[in-house]
């Protein structure tokens, strides 16, 4: 029996209707005569999936006692039994309850598939495991239940249930998705507009490189060479000059006419190791294509043109990227260059276009080699060769075709020692020389058997002979000291890129330095040492590796950098020839530890600075809102204390009430003046308690009307860890500050709900609002959004409430309310142990 197929719908997010379409699947297989079953399906109460689920054949679900409590999952056994042909089974990524069968639904669907049994799932784009920190990064929810990515590529047929994130809130709005008390808060927090646009750009894109996975498969199946155009793709062939800059900037350029456009620079290296390329340039060019949103490749082939169509028709290129050739116009006579040939055999499937640039005709630089030493096998081939060829000849030429003259076997002998140079270098060839000079001289050369030679021609013959071998043998070696030598710098030039690289990025991390240094010259541990003068002793600015060095004269390598710092090294005793290349890491390491500590100088000017602001803000603020309630004040208590006047006790109590007003607004003033300086001073200490939350926000409305507050605090929310009295002051500026703003006859909604690990506790009115690029500095001290009254307030009720949010260890942010508004969210962390109360909307959004 043959494994069944797996059909997979994929959506963006919840609600975009994936477990509708499997149901009118279902519908038309069933239509067509198909046995179709519903092994597991969650409808969520939305009443258009419910409706989809009358007549299709359910399977009963097996029922679990877990913890005292009673859950159902998808009974695998049932299914196996009943052998449909087509099983649904939605929530692939779902996490089953302990005592199921398998850990996962996944895994139950692939039972299901192992059994030939075609099931038809469902799966958000947030449930693949390689999106999880994506995702969480997004929308700030961690998915807990993932499904692996293996697992959805392998499925037969990827279906993307596709819908606008306007579309989805007009349906969330409609009451479609979750039910209308639920509706605000998941339109302000998980289904944001931005939320939903990348959640939707992942699917889109996931989905896109799954079908050129596809594609890709076939076109390797059926032999298929040709481009097919899909989409734009465009290689771009880099040669390590500096006009490869131009091409990259060119090629995205063209990428950016078309939708879906695609970048991919290629570096075609020669399989011998030779390369004109500068490294440090390569490294710059690599920069700018991933800058840009291409990929840069590394290729190896020693016809570039070849090597260059290969690599374009592998990826389905439908465009390359070529600059004019930087070769002399005489040059063209001997090759009409890589541009030329490319653009001849590209064929119509592939566009070329030759970009001029600034380093047209210049000419090329001489290569420079790169590579390594010969290696031991190449040694002992050498020998081998240069030995035992030469004995073999003469066997060969005394016993199986004798007489071919003296040049001839000269000739034969000089292949061997050539050979012998080519894989052994100097010693064997010159090894080679003398044996094979001695056999020739005892077989070959008049009189035989004898190691003399009569004839003076042949003495010259012998000599040519041994000259030709030594100067082979010479050669040879000396391209492998310079291969080598070359392979050397190249990796010191790409150190010293790497290093330069950091400084322009303006990399501050001194640790990671040192680990790169560490790593380079396989030490075990690096330290950067200093002292204030030579006669203090030297502490550790920063150490990596194990056991690191306290003092220079302890390490097995020391550089001094200046009078007062030193790099310190243990493991091994490096060769002088490194010491420049540590000279650039020592150079680096006090530029970086440089950098760090004036950054710390700037952190602490900026302090001084905002600290001087607020100062200077403060005295503003106190000028005027100090002195208005004062005034009022002092006007009140001298009309009271004038004789000239009889005041009735209505004007008396009036003028009392305006008395108290002016104090009341004097000490709100001066408590926020006060928070506020806490604050800045670090000096609240947070008195962390397990409490409930309708304990604490109650008392805070004591300060606004009672009809200008409505109150949603569920008594079966979790406890929370807070400061009361920090909690309580900060709800209380909150709504204060909401009240301020609202409407008359439009009360101030404060509620509360439980998302997974947290609480959050919502402060909605339907004021006017605040735009985006002010949501943020509305929390800054001595801020008064927009026409705020005079008498409002100095605009410290919300920095202080984010201040104190902030010492009990949440959150506070302020978000649009739908139809119009502000809602401040605060949130919460439970109280440690607390099990948190599984909230609808969560749940929804999770499976």
């Amino acid at each position: 029996m043959g494994r069944g197929t797996l059909r997979i719908y994929l959506g963006a997010a919840p609600g975009v209707g994936k477990t509708y379409a499997m149901l009118s699947e279902a519908h038309r297989r069933i239509e067509r005569g198909t046995d179709c079953v519903v092994g597991f399906v969650e409808h969520h109460g939305r009443p258009r999936t419910e409706v989809m689920l009358h007549g299709l054949d359910i399977v009963e679900r097996r029922r679990i006692e877990y913890r005292g409590s009673s859950f159902t999952e998808m009974d695998v056994d049932a299914i196996l039994a009943r052998r449909p042909a087509v099983a649904l089974v939605d929530e692939l990524a779902h996490t089953n309850v302990p005592g199921s069968r398998n850990a996962k639904r996944w895994q139950d669907v692939e039972e299901l598939l192992q059994a030939g049994i075609d099931v038809v799932s469902t799966v958000n784009i947030q449930h693949l495991e390689s999106l999880g920190d994506v995702v969480e990064t997004i929308t700030g929810v961690r998915q807990r239940e993932t499904v692996p990515d293996e697992v959805a590529r392998r499925a037969d047929q990827i279906e993307l249930v596709d819908m606008s994130p306007q579309a989805l809130r007009r349906r969330m709005a409609h009451g479609n998705v979750y039910k209308p008390d639920k509706v605000d808060a998941a339109l302000s927090n998980y289904f944001r507009p931005g939320n939903l646009t990348a959640l939707r750009e992942l699917a889109l894109l996931w989905v896109a490189d799954r079908v050129d996975e596809y594609l890709q498969e076939y076109r390797g199946e059926h032999n298929i060479r040709s481009t097919w155009q899909a989409r734009e793709r465009i290689v771009v062939g880099l040669t390590g000059g500096p006009e490869g800059r131009t091409l990259i900037r060119r090629a995205a350029r063209l990428a950016e006419k078309g939708a879906g456009g695609e970048v991919l620079a290629v570096y075609i290296a020669a399989s011998d190791g030779l390369t004109s390329a500068s490294p440090k340039e390569l490294a710059v060019q690599r920069t700018l294509v991933e800058d840009l949103g291409g990929t840069f490749h590394h290729v190896i082939g020693d016809n570039v043109p070849d090597a260059l169509l290969e690599f374009a028709r592998g990826v389905n290129a439908t465009q390359i990227v070529l600059g004019v050739s930087r070769r002399r116009s005489w040059q063209s006579v001997f090759s009409p260059g890589v541009s030329a040939t490319v653009a001849r055999e590209s064929g119509p499937d592939l566009d070329v276009h030759i970009v001029t640039h600034d380093e047209a005709a210049k000419g090329r630089s001489l290569p420079v080699a790169r590579g390594a030493r010969l290696g031991r096998s190449r040694i002992i081939w050498g020998w081998l060769t240069g030995i035992g060829g030469p004995a073999l000849l003469t066997v060969l030429l005394n016993d199986v075709v004798p007489g071919l003259g003296l040049a001839n076997d000269m000739l034969l002998f000089l292949t061997f020692t050539v050979a012998a140079a080519l894989l052994g270098g100097l010693l064997p060839a010159l090894a080679s020389a003398a044996f094979g000079s001695l056999l020739l001289n005892y077989f070959f050369t008049p009189p035989l058997h004898e190691f003399t030679i009569s004839d003076p021609k042949n003495i010259v013959a012998i000599a040519i002979f041994v000259g030709v071998a030594v100067s082979v043998a010479s050669v040879v070696d000396l391209a492998a000291r310079r291969t080598h030598q070359a392979a050397r710098l190249r990796a010191e030039s790409e150190i010293l890129s790497f290093l330069a690289g950091s400084v322009l990025r303006g990399e501050n991390s001194l640790d990671a330095l040192l680990e790169r240094l560490r790593e380079t010259f396989a030490m075990q541990s690096v330290a950067l040492l200093e002292r204030t003068s030579e006669v203090d002793p030297w502490t550790a600015a920063a150490a990596v590796g194990t056991s690191p060095a306290a003092r220079p004269e302890d390490a097995d390598v020391d550089l001094p950098i200046g009078d007062t710092m030193a790099l310190a090294l243990t493991g091994r005793v490096l060769p002088a020839e490194d010491r420049r290349v540590l000279g650039a890491f020592a150079a680096q390491a006090a530029v970086v530890l440089d950098r760090q500590r004036l950054v710390d100088e700037a952190e602490r000017s900026r302090e001084l600075a905002e600290a001087n602001r607020i100062r200077t803000a403060l005295l503003a603020a106190v000028s005027h809102d100090l002195r208005t309630p004062l005034a009022g004040i002092k006007a009140s208590v001298s009309s009271l204390r004038s004789n000239d006047v009889a005041w009735s006790e209505e004007d008396k109590a009036e003028l009392l009430e305006g008395i108290e007003d002016g104090a009341d607004r004097l000490a709100a003033l001066i408590g926020n003046l006060l928070d506020m300086s806490r604050l800045n001073t670090g000096t609240v200490v947070p008195l962390i308690r397990e409490t409930d939350l309708d304990e604490v926000v109650p008392m805070a409305l004591g300060g606004v009307p009672e009809d200008s507050v409505e109150l949603d605090i569920p008594e079966t929310l979790p406890m929370i860890a807070v400061d009361r009295g920090l909690l309580e002051r900060a709800v209380a500026n909150i709504v204060e500050n909401a009240v301020k703003y609202s409407p008359t006859g439009r009360p101030v909604l404060v509620s509360a709900s439980a998302l997974h690990d947290r609480v959050e506790v919502r402060v909605v009115d339907r004021g006017p609002g605040v735009p985006d690029e002010a949501k943020e500095r509305i929390f800054e001290p001595f801020q008064r959004h927009g026409d705020a009254p005079r008498g409002a307030g100095v605009g410290l009720g919300l920095a202080v409430a984010r201040g104190f949010t902030e010492a009990i260890g949440g959150t506070l942010t302020a978000e649009d309310t739908p139809g119009g508004g502000l809602t401040m969210v605060i949130t919460l962390a439970m109280a440690g142990g607390t099990p948190p109360v599984s909230a609808e909307l969560p749940t929804s959004a999770v499976t």
